[in-house]
């Protein structure tokens, strides 16, 4: 593991790194969704597929750069071992109450911005009207989508962002804070399909998930799994809405 308290030469190093990690990880995607928009279009399953690449990239990317810094995946809050009855229990204790701040902040833009702002539409879900009274197509989607959002979007925008923005701005009082907003700000920005209001939702909905990131000290499963009951109830009420 990096030894952060070596000194400022040590310090600067590090916050180098840190930041060539961070365009590494986040340049080559940014480049390849600004290419492949024209051959994606209004086509979901080219979208879906160009998220896969995306997210699988990064999460090689993320890991490669674990390796060659000698950090750790428990430094981001992931833990692969398999805990007591107890631990579970917690965990999943503790993502039931992560979805209910989470639905909280999703409501909270089309409830309140409309007031102070003037946005009257409503999150675009128009690219999933296929799921629309479509069983076969909504369990399909939704195992892609616990890769693509529930697990891969929480330890990049959460675990990784996070943790490697907060190193980046320093020991400062401040850092989390700093680190949160602007990964909040990323995660609302990359639903740029969902809309005006569908980046705002999901930046909010963001912004709820790192501070209980902070909260339950970098328990990233309870965020995985919080993330993939809404996914769940999301999907299932755009599947609902042909009948």
């Amino acid at each position: 593991m990096a030894n952060h308290s070596e000194g400022p030469s040590s310090s600067i190093r590090n916050r180098i790194e840190t930041l060539v990690e961070l365009l590494l990880v986040f340049l080559p995607v940014i480049a390849l969704v600004r290419a492949a928009g024209p051959w994606v279009g209004d086509d979901p399953m080219r979208g879906f597929g160009i998220a896969w690449m995306a997210n699988g990239y990064m999460l090689a990317a993320i890991w490669t750069g674990i390796k060659l810094r000698k950090r750790t995946w428990a430094e981001m809050g992931l833990t692969f071992s398999v805990g007591s009855g107890k631990d579970a229990l917690r965990s999943i204790g503790q993502s039931l109450m992560v979805l209910v701040i989470g639905i909280m902040a999703w409501l909270a833009g089309p409830m309140l911005l409309p007031h102070l702002v003037e946005i009257q539409e409503g999150a675009d879900f128009s690219k999933y009207d296929y799921l629309r009274d479509n069983l076969g197509a909504l369990v399909l989607t939704l195992a892609g989508v616990y890769f693509i959002s529930s697990f891969a979007e929480e330890v990049i925008y959460r675990g990784f962002l996070i943790t490697r923005l907060a190193e980046l701005t320093g020991p400062s009082k401040y850092n989390r804070i700093i680190a949160v907003l602007l990964s909040s700000a990323g995660f609302g920005l990359i639903h740029y399909t969902w809309g005006t209001m569908g980046m705002i939702q999901t930046g909010i909905f963001g912004l709820a998930m790192g501070i209980c990131y902070f909260l339950l000290k970098k328990r990233l499963w309870a965020l995985i799994l919080a993330h993939a009951y809404m996914d769940t109830l999301l999907l299932v009420n755009l599947y609902l809405a042909g009948s």
